[in-house]
């Protein structure tokens, strides 16, 4: 896979990540941080996030995922946001005053459902842009090959059930 293969499987994640970022950190808007303040803090989620999310669309191109499933990916995310976090509040935050520890803690309970959001999300936009890609990244044509196994899985067992 050569590097243009993968950053166009990473871009989907990378972009959820980011917009995920930008508007928790534009939460503390909310909360009454000075606009520069929030501006930073969600620079300082986003890039982590984007990080993270990029990597998974690799992951998920190499096989370490499969399209379909929350498991790994739960544990993925109870990994990843946490580190975000830590990363946004050791740059501009305070939310380590009661220790890092127990912050990680929280953090990764928070994880789960930042996860579940991240996984719906990027089940809805990956596939298209599969679509889109597939004709020039024999990777993506691949994994597009599994999103539309796992779709004709899912479409049987519905049929099954009535």
């Amino acid at each position: 896979m050569n590097g243009r293969h993968s950053l166009e499987l990473a871009l989907p994640g990378a972009t959820i990540g980011a917009v995920a970022g930008a508007m928790a950190g534009g939460l503390t808007l909310f909360a009454g941080q000075p606009a520069g303040m929030a501006a930073l803090s969600a620079l300082a989620l986003s890039a982590p996030l984007a990080l993270f999310g990029g990597l998974y669309g690799v992951l998920l191109g190499h096989g370490v995922f499969r399209p379909g499933t929350f498991g790994p990916v739960g544990l993925y995310w109870m990994a990843a946001f946490p580190l975000s976090r830590l990363v946004q509040e050791t740059l501009f935050g305070v939310g380590t005053a009661d220790g890092v520890l127990t912050f990680l803690a929280y953090q990764a309970m928070v994880s789960l459902g930042f996860a579940i959001g991240f996984v719906w999300m990027h089940e809805r936009l990956m596939p298209h842009w599969l679509i889109r890609r597939a004709p020039d990244n024999p990777v993506a044509k691949e994994l597009l090959g599994h999103y539309l196994r796992y779709a004709r899985m899912t479409q049987a067992r519905k049929g099954a059930r009535k």
